[in-house]
């Protein structure tokens, strides 16, 4: 809509109405009351400075979802420039902060009392970041270095109120308050014309956005070389956190314990690499652990071909049994739900056993422990990394212990809706299943058989996007046969193909089971959920087994239509729960869509009535 239009509706109680609907309608529930009340305070406010800037004839486009993430920009005001006659775009965040300081030490951090005092990022870092991510991914953006500024307004706000918070404006983010209020009219007259700005908006939303890197291939340049990843918003914030308490835990004998928590694809893996290599450039000894043989191959298998001493970083959570107490700055925890009660039994013997459980051992191993959760992924009996767990560890230690939620989501394209919906089909969320509804993001489809899903996705593989397919652990799972081929083993119907490799030695032109999710390859061969965990991959096809099956109105978990004879081991309401998280698991791995398919007819028709597209 034009500014002026905007002005005009913000005296209309049902412009903010229609503006939840849309919100509803995109993020399959209703926005917050908070969320409501900053639209109604901060929309009117941005409108009349537009006004008083004479700018009319502006773009306004309200809460801009940002390429293949759920983050969201206030608003993108989109016209032409006054000087050059360019597309001119200046992405503009909306605080209603009265007064904010810094937290003591950072730079980037920020503590707000109305938002009781937790650490947010500054919001010029906040909407810098923003504008770097725009450019990166838009691809009508991404060779105008000038097109895209920033800034942050504080309306609420008057200078000697944030005083700390305006020394970092740069060319690319300001902030403003009310007692700027005339600079930033000046600015944005600066930055864009009076002209219709329609035709910058449409071009901006027509644009093809190009996805980042996969966190694999880009995991030897950020260690070795720094810079591969943008942190955005809470990621930003965990990072800084841990800077934070790297940087005092050599003067202070307070240690703090960072436990990060956030669903599939919030950017857990991705901050702890980052923090690798800053830690790691800034003389810090640090080491990433996993609990995942797949994940912890991969990336030595990805940093070793630049580096070979790199390797020896990625250990697992059982090599810190014996280890000196403090011995490292910095431990990270990567899949810290994987965690198990005790190591003994996993790489010590009897008499180096430390007595402690395994989240003890991990705590006392470094000065500034940090964990990266979900607990939807607890997969197998014995892991029980949660954060409750790991709070209750770390103040029996007498630990400060910090928290931060990704409330972000990068993977399946960034759709909170998909993410939201598959808790509601497999009952991880209350209200039961629920009717997907169409996103321009994120493909959700059923196919009618195997070989149909395969068909769609060999096409997508062959266009140029990975893509693999999983199921459940419904089938035995053969060795290879003397002349080296693979045994067929899932075999529904006249369909029939191979499990990935189990072991570390590359046969019959498969990839060995840790690169299955990242070797071209793997395509040809069925993942499970002991290698697709930790991965993503542009397109995911997932079987459902006989594990799992839809009865009436609820799921139903069978232990005799399961192979995997760890989690049939469980009790039966912990296999109910080991089950749902598998395919919790295996449904969000996909960037850019996913199909399904059931081995039951109930469940395939279920599915059906769910998704309305199908691969036919």
């Amino acid at each position: 809509m034009s500014a002026r239009s905007l002005s005009d509706q913000c005296s209309d109680g049902a412009f903010f109405e229609r503006l939840a609907r849309k919100y509803r309608s995109v993020l399959s529930k209703a926005p917050s009351p908070s969320e409501r009340q900053s639209w109604e305070n901060s929309l009117p406010a941005l409108a009349e400075v537009l006004r008083d800037a004479g700018l009319d004839e502006v773009e306004v486009m309200i809460e801009y979802r940002l390429p293949l993430t759920s983050l969201r920009a206030d608003v993108i005001l989109a016209g032409s420039h006054p000087a050059t006659g360019k597309p001119s775009y200046v992405i503009v965040e909306l605080k209603q902060w009265s007064e904010a300081r810094l937290v003591p030490g950072t730079d980037d951090l920020c503590l707000v009392p109305r938002m009781g005092n937790r650490p947010v990022l500054h919001p010029i870092a906040q909407v810098r970041r923003y504008c770097d991510y725009l450019q990166d991914f838009t691809n009508v953006l991404s060779d105008q270095e000038d097109a895209v500024t920033g800034v942050a307004y504080l309306h609420y706000a008057v200078d000697r109120d944030v005083s700390e918070l305006l020394r970092h404006a740069d060319a690319k983010a300001q902030l403003f308050t009310d007692t700027s209020r005339g600079e930033l009219i000046r600015y944005l007259q600066a930055r864009l014309s009076g002209l219709d700005g329609s035709p910058e908006g449409d071009s901006l939303l027509a644009s093809p956005q190009t996805p980042g890197r996969q966190l694999m291939h880009a995991a030897a340049a950020e260690i070795i070389d720094g810079g591969a990843f943008l942190l955005m918003d809470e990621q930003e914030v965990a990072a800084r956190l841990v800077k934070r308490a790297a940087e005092l835990s050599r003067q202070s004998d307070q240690k703090e314990v960072i436990v990060i928590s956030g669903g599939p694809g919030s950017g857990k893996s991705v901050i702890a690499l980052h923090l690798m290599g800053h830690l790691g450039r800034n003389g810090r000894s640090v080491v990433h652990a996993t609990g995942s043989k797949s994940f912890t191959t991969t990336l030595r298998h990805v940093v070793g071909a630049k580096n070979g001493r790199i390797p020896k970083l990625f250990r697992y959570f059982f090599d810190f049994t014996n280890i000196e107490r403090n011995g490292l700055d910095v431990l990270i925890c990567d899949e810290a739900h994987r965690i198990r009660r005790r190591s003994s039994g996993q790489g010590s013997y009897a008499g180096h056993r430390s007595g402690r459980s395994q989240v003890e051992e991990l705590i006392d191993a470094a000065r500034v422990p940090v964990f990266l959760l979900n607990e939807h992924q607890v997969v197998r009996p014995g892991e029980m990394g949660s954060v409750k767990a790991i709070d209750e560890a770390a103040r029996a230690r007498k630990c400060i212990v910090r928290h931060v939620d990704l409330n972000s989501q990068f993977r399946c394209g960034g759709s909170r809706a998909y993410e939201y919906w598959v808790l509601r089909l497999l009952g991880l969320e209350p209200g039961g299943p629920i009717q997907w509804q169409v996103e321009e993001s994120f493909e959700l489809l059923v196919a009618e058989s195997p070989q149909k899903m395969e068909g769609y996705l060999r096409g997508r593989q062959g266009s140029g996007y990975t893509s693999r397919i999983t199921a459940g652990f419904c089938w035995d799972w053969s060795d290879p046969r003397i002349d080296g081929s693979l045994v067929d083993d899932v075999v529904i119907g006249t369909w029939r193909k191979p499990w990935n490799l189990r072991g570390t030695r590359t046969v019959g032109g498969a990839p060995i089971s840790s690169l299955w999710a990242t070797d071209p390859s793997g395509f040809e061969q069925i993942g499970c959920i002991y290698t697709a965990q930790g991965f993503e991959y542009a397109w995911n096809g997932v079987i459902f087994g006989p594990d799992l099956v839809w009865r009436g109105n609820r799921w139903r978990a069978v232990r005799e239509g399961s192979k995997d004879y760890t989690v049939k081991k469980a009790a039966p309401e912990d296999f109910d729960r080991l089950i749902r998280n598998t395919y919790k698991v295996l449904l969000t791995r996909g960037l850019a869509g996913t199909v399904l398919y059931s081995t039951d007819a109930e469940t395939q028709a279920m599915l059906g009535n769910l998704i309305p597209a199908s691969t036919n």
